[in-house]
């Protein structure tokens, strides 16, 4: 069945686009697959699957059915959008693609594999417990996601039995939705933009990065089928378990090695079920299954160890996830204000903030928080968001979010905190502003400090539960006294309940207490025992630590030699503060013998053992005192028996090149018979004395124990204080390269704008070259000789015209009028310039060149677009023919003045109107007149209307109607009485006026005679 219509609306963003058809391999070329090859999964624990789109999607599902078994032991939910107002008729059309039961979801239907469920127009779908329920739409319909919903809630109930695939549609819904299946260790597929009728919604899925397959939906089926087969959820739990005993030591260790050499961070501090679940799922979309294997393909692909990482670092966040939580954050951040004292700061540290949303959601309840402050109570907000992920950092910096957030934030937020922009939303300044994203790993990076607010909210679920112990101490550390930690709902504190007083506890707000946190839970953390290199006492330490034999010949040989000839005569040896021997003097056999195994020199090691207490507390004293240090009767055993000594510690000060190393000398003392064939250090001593040896050494002991702890509590504040200013150096730091970006971001704007500004030049730079253009051509056109002149009278641009009237060349812009001599007969061009220049008025005059040419000469002020005089213009209009015209009408007029005077016969001409355009003195006489009274007047009143005879006037018109012979008539016999003249006959005869042999609109009459009559 073929589907010729698509059903699905697209999105308010979508238009219409040239569709994308990719035709669908026949059905036989999918791979064969039998019912018997798939085992049946456990009641209540099939895969579900949903088919989610929009535009195109009919092709899709088409095409993806036709190749599906109906034996494969799945559920499916189409999830798309509908129109809210018309019934769907998809479940047919879905029903003519595949032969499974295709069913319109009813509220709490259970479902079952091998059946399609497609969801009805108008509803939002959830599912639990593997039942689907239907809820009405609390969004308006063009703020819905109903994929996203769908998504987030099968992710939850199904986890990894969850399978999403995203096929044709536009717009950006189901691109959230797909990281929390995936962030369950669900699958996710996504058609093939190249074969999507419409490819914006399979291309918001991919700039996730969090696609498993990326497919033609034709090739789905045999893929979806291959996953099935080896589903994380059918390994045995004891398998899991063993490997987790076992594999670390072998083949995930040297996962995490690679990690940490490739991008420097250490995972083994992540639980080892969900490491193993990420990196179950690498191996399953490799085909791979074994461990070993999958070790060698990351050390011959290193770009798999990047997508092992990214996996590791799924972000699913959103913007103000659950809403209850934040509100109830809200509350209690304002009683945190209250408590601030003016000009101060709230400082708030989000770890793991992914892609931001959490961090911004913090700084706009913080923003609205500070509303309700009073004014004169000014509180400043600072906000540390940190994460692992370089490219989560530098997306969360741009702020820049798609519009199907429209589902997280209200409408009141979106306009005061967002703008939006090319269909995105865009995080506004002021939010941004207080806010700094910085790389940071929690599990080795000294923490931020002096915080009112800690959010790590679903970080601490991914790590192992040695680490999450580490953690606490150290958040209490970094907290005020009174501030806030927020942790997600799957996180809490039960273990350490002295540190944090739950204040929420449903949603896990708890108050840092005032107890003082322990210093050994602090030595704990990772970060003191890595990358701490404590400062050497004295260069002399880096000498070698295995040198066997005597350094004579050199300065320093002498320099030894020389101090211990001044000071000692018996053997001794010169060690460092660590015991390490770097000179030997004399026998030192008797006092000192070789460590066995692989010891190297150190004094402390080659003692014997009756004198290594009494050298290590001297050393140990007059390290810490920088004096000499002196025991006498100190006993050895030789091989003559006890010798009696004297052992001595010397400070080095000077030389410089021996200062602060120390000096060790072993000098015998005379030793009684009594003593030296004695057996043992005290075997002929008394009781007494045994007691007063041991209490001797338990003392020194007590006092080297409590030096010991006093060091050790030194260190550790000195490590704290050193700690602290490396944190406000890194804060500093952070905030400069927040600044950096800031004005890297400005200067990126200041771009675009020099950049917009440099288009907007470019295009009137055209305009005025097309301007000139048009300005040159019509130059051309008129002919028009024209002179362009500044201020100085110089010239600046002409015409070609000019040269038949003054001289010019190109060469000559620049140079003044005076230069150059005109063909004209006028002398005056440079006063008339010089008078236009100074009165602003312009001047117009017809001169004659000596060619004999007539031109107009019109000079105008040159006015700029801002009405400032820039100089003149001069323009010469040839006027020649006009001049002609003009002489040849004066002729004329002159001979139709001569006739008018000498014509004797009387004549006049008349307009259609019988209006008289034409009179000559003959005719006027007659009717004792002025030719100049009569000159415009209607024949009707000529005569005080003598003429005003109906024949007459009939005949006269008729001649403007007539044509040929007939514009013509004679011997009309008119009877009038003249003025004081009495009554006359008149013989009257009309013509039409010719031109050419044209007729005209004008009619001549004449009186060939005039008859007086007598008075009756």
């Amino acid at each position: 069945m073929t589907s010729t219509t698509d059903p699905f609306p697209q999105n308010e963003e979508d238009t219409t686009t040239e569709e994308m058809g990719v035709e669908a391999p026949p059905a036989t070329t999918a791979p064969e697959r039998r019912p018997r090859a798939h085992s049946m999964p456990p009641p209540d624990k099939f895969p579900i699957v949903a088919l989610c789109g929009s535009a195109g999607i009919i092709d899709s599902l088409e095409r993806f059915f036709s190749h599906l078994t109906p034996h494969s032991g799945m559920a499916f939910v189409v999830v798309t959008h509908l129109l809210p107002s018309q019934e769907s008729s998809l479940a047919q059309l879905v029903q003519g693609f595949t032969a499974l039961p295709v069913l319109e979801v009813e509220d709490s239907v259970k479902m079952r594999p091998n059946h399609v469920y497609v969801i009805p127009p108008n509803r939002d779908l959830s599912v639990l417990h593997g039942s689907l329920y239907l809820l009405t739409p609390t969004q308006p319909a063009h703020q819905r996601m109903p994929i996203d919903f769908f998504l987030q809630s099968l992710a939850k109930d199904a986890r990894e039995r969850a399978v999403c695939i995203i096929l044709s549609g536009m717009g950006s819904d189901g691109s959230i939705g797909l990281k929390l299946v995936m962030e369950n260790f669900g699958m996710v597929m996504v058609q093939d933009p190249a074969t999507a009728r419409f490819d914006a919604m399979p291309r918001a899925a991919l700039a996730t990065e969090f696609v498993d397959f990326v497919l033609s939906p034709p090739l789905m089926p045999a893929k979806l089928l291959d996953y099935v087969d080896r589903p994380l959820m059918g390994r045995p739990q004891r398998e899991l378990d063993k490997d987790a005993s076992s594999k670390p030591a072998h083949a995930l260790q040297k996962i995490f090695l690679l990690i940490r050499q490739q991008t420097g961070h250490d995972f083994s501090y992540y639980k080892r079920n969900t490491v193993f679940r990420r990196i179950e799922r690498r191996m399953n979309s490799h085909q791979i299954k074994e461990f070993t294997t999958y070790v060698r393909y990351l050390q011959e692909n290193p770009q798999e160890v990047e997508q092992l990482f990214k996996e590791l670092l799924i972000g699913v966040t959103k913007f103000f996830r659950d809403p209850d939580a934040y509100e109830s954050l809200k509350n209690h951040l304002r009683e945190v204000a209250k408590t601030k004292e003016a000009d101060s700061t709230i400082r708030v540290w989000a770890p793991g903030c992914s892609t931001g949303e959490e961090a911004y959601s913090l700084g706009m309840i913080l923003l609205e928080v500070l509303d309700e402050v009073e004014p004169s109570r000014y509180l400043k907000i600072q906000i540390f968001a940190t994460d692992i992920s370089a490219e989560a950092v530098d997306f969360a910096r741009v702020g820049l979010y798609t519009d199907n957030i429209t589902g997280d934030v209200s409408p009141e937020r979106l306009k005061r905190f967002f703008h939006k922009t090319d269909g995105h939303y865009q995080i506004r300044k002021e939010v941004r502003d207080v806010v700094v994203f910085a790389l940071h790993n929690i599990n080795k990076d000294a923490p931020f400090t002096k915080l009112d607010l800690l959010c790590c909210r679903n970080l601490l679920i991914y790590l192992s539960a040695e680490l999450q112990r580490n953690l606490m101490p150290v958040f209490h550390y970094a907290i005020n006294p009174g501030g806030l930690l927020f942790l997600g709902p799957s996180e809490n504190i039960t273990a350490f309940q002295d540190l944090f007083q739950p204040v929420d506890v449903k949603w896990k707000i708890s108050r840092r207490t005032n107890v003082a946190s322990s210093l050994p839970l602090l030595i704990n953390f990772p970060f003191t025992m890595s990358r701490q290199i404590h400062p050497l006492p004295h260069p002399a330490v880096v000498m070698s630590a295995t040198v066997t034999g005597r350094r004579e010949g050199g300065p320093f040989a002498t320099q030894v030699q020389k101090t211990l000839l001044n000071a000692y005569a018996p053997p001794a040896v010169v060690i460092n503060p660590k015991g390490e021997i770097l000179y030997v003097h004399g026998r030192t056999g008797k006092y000192l013998e070789p460590a066995p195994g692989l010891s190297g020199m150190n004094l402390f090691d080659m003692a014997r053992e009756e004198l290594s207490f009494e050298i290590s507390g001297a050393v140990h004293r007059a390290n810490q005192t920088h004096q000499n240090v002196v025991l006498d009767n100190v006993r050895v055993q030789t091989e003559a028996g006890q010798q009696l000594l004297r052992l001595s510690v010397k400070f080095l000060e000077e030389p410089e090149a021996l200062a602060g190393l120390l000096l060790v000398a072993f000098e015998d003392q005379p030793t009684p018979r009594k003593v030296r064939l004695s057996k043992g250090s005290g075997g002929d001593l008394s009781r007494d004395a045994v007691v007063t040896a041991l209490d001797k050494e338990l003392q020194y002991t007590k006092h080297r124990l409590q030096t010991t702890i006093e060091e050790m509590e030194s260190s550790l504040e000195e490590l704290k204080s050193t700690n602290e200013e490396l944190q406000s150096a890194n804060e500093e730091l952070q905030s400069t390269n927040e600044e950096a970006m800031t004005n890297k971001e400005e200067m990126q704007s200041l771009n675009e704008e020099l950049m917009t500004l440099n288009t907007q030049y470019l295009a009137k730079t055209e305009e005025l070259a097309q301007a000139a253009n048009d300005m040159k051509n019509l130059l051309d056109a008129t002919e028009i000789a024209i002179i362009f002149l500044d201020n100085n009278m110089n010239i600046k641009r002409f015409t070609p015209p000019v040269s038949r009237i003054i001289n010019l060349m190109p060469s000559d812009m620049g140079r003044p009028l005076s230069h150059f001599a005109a063909n004209l007969r006028y002398q005056h061009l440079l006063r008339d310039v010089q008078q236009v220049l100074a009165r602003l008025t312009s001047v117009e005059a017809n001169i004659q060149a000596t060619s004999g040419e007539w031109y107009t000469m019109r000079i105008l002020p040159y006015r700029t677009l801002d009405n400032y005089i820039s100089g003149a213009v001069i323009t010469f209009t040839e006027v020649t023919g006009l001049k002609n015209l003009e002489a040849q009408l004066k002729t004329s007029v002159q001979m139709a003045a001569s006739l008018k005077e000498t014509l004797r016969q009387a004549v006049v001409a008349l307009d259609a109107d019988l209006t008289i355009a034409f009179v000559n003195d003959s005719f006027a006489q007659i009717f004792g007149s002025l030719m100049a009274d009569l000159q415009d007047a209607s024949l009707t009143v000529v005569g005080q209307g003598a003429l005003n005879q109906l024949p007459l006037l009939d005949a006269t018109r008729q001649l403007f109607e007539a044509e040929g012979e007939a514009a013509e008539f004679n011997n009309l016999v008119v009877e009038v009485t003249l003025p004081n003249q009495g009554r006359h006959r008149l013989t009257f005869y009309g013509r039409r006026l010719l031109y050419q042999g044209a007729p005209t609109d004008r009619v001549l009459l004449g009186i060939e005679k005039v008859e007086k009559l007598e008075a009756e």
